[in-house]
């Protein structure tokens, strides 16, 4: 199978492209998932949120996407699709008025997820990370620390799908043992976003591959479903190929004891900003 990732079109179960593992035989061990998240760079767990609670939230989403004139009207609400003319829509914020997703991404089920895992008392940035992606899109090879790297390193990434999504949507994919490349993470990933007004790494996997070693991994996602890696793994989007929007949310996480990157967090996040 064939799946367009970045500007390259590459072949599942290729030489450049596989499938990631799932982490849910491990997921009642703690130091399990510490050593896996070590080894491989990310845990990717199947049915960790609720399946009924994300589609609620999908539903607040699409909803808000329909006022705003976004969805064919010709379809059904849930099944998403486009609307003439309509691209991708960035929806990041606090998200108040989604309180369906928030009870997701704020809820005593990931919170308690992070306290363990960090063994301190966690938080996650009140910023929140909402995306619709269109036909013909896709996001860049990146390492998230670029964008925020002002607090501590220990910074967790919570990509949830919201909502299935096949590879022909656009699901995420991570260049496995990117984790690692000193030399990257030494020049790209001292970068910051707004200080060096730079962004992603590249559109073209191969170039990193080629040049660092490693190999790109990617796979289906259900609603319900997390990939959660840290600031240190680059990672990007299959291109979306369908009429559909690919709705997902990133959501950050950390010890409440470590620094805090102020773009993102408290009533009103700045985000962005020199």
């Amino acid at each position: 199978m064939m799946v367009k990732v970045g500007s390259r079109e590459l072949e599942l179960g290729g030489p450049h492209l596989t499938e990631l593992r799932s982490s849910n035989d491990i997921l009642n061990d703690v130091n399990a998932l510490r050593s896996r998240m070590e080894e491989d760079g990310y845990l990717l767990i199947r049915r960790f949120h609720k399946r009924e609670e994300v589609l609620k939230a999908r539903t607040s989403i699409l909803e808000k996407m329909d006022r705003m004139g976004k969805l064919s009207r010709d379809t059904l609400l849930e099944e998403g699709v486009m609307s003439d003319g309509s691209k991708s829509i960035f929806m990041g914020g606090t998200n108040e008025d989604l309180p369906a997703l928030l009870n997701v991404l704020n809820g005593d089920h990931i919170m308690k997820f992070f306290d363990q895992f960090l063994n301190a008392p966690s938080l996650t940035y009140h910023y929140k990370w909402l995306r619709a992606v269109g036909k013909g899109d896709f996001t860049g090879a990146h390492y998230d620390i670029v964008y925020m790297g002002r607090g501590t390193q220990n910074v967790y990434t919570v990509w949830s799908p919201l909502g299935d999504v096949s590879y022909e949507m656009g699901g995420l994919a991570v260049c496995l043992g990117s984790h690692r490349f000193e030399e990257l993470k030494q020049s790209y990933g001292r970068k910051d976003s707004d200080r060096d007004n730079i962004g992603h790494y590249t559109d073209d996997l191969l170039v990193i591959t080629e040049k660092f070693g490693g190999k790109w991994a990617t796979t289906t996602f259900e609603a319900g479903d997390v990939l959660i890696f840290g600031m240190y793994l680059l990672h990007c989007s299959l291109e979306n190929t369908t009429p559909q929007y690919r709705i997902s949310v990133d959501a950050r996480y950390q010890s409440a004891e470590e620094k805090v990157d102020e773009r993102w967090s408290g009533k009103k996040p700045r985000g962005h900003t020199v």
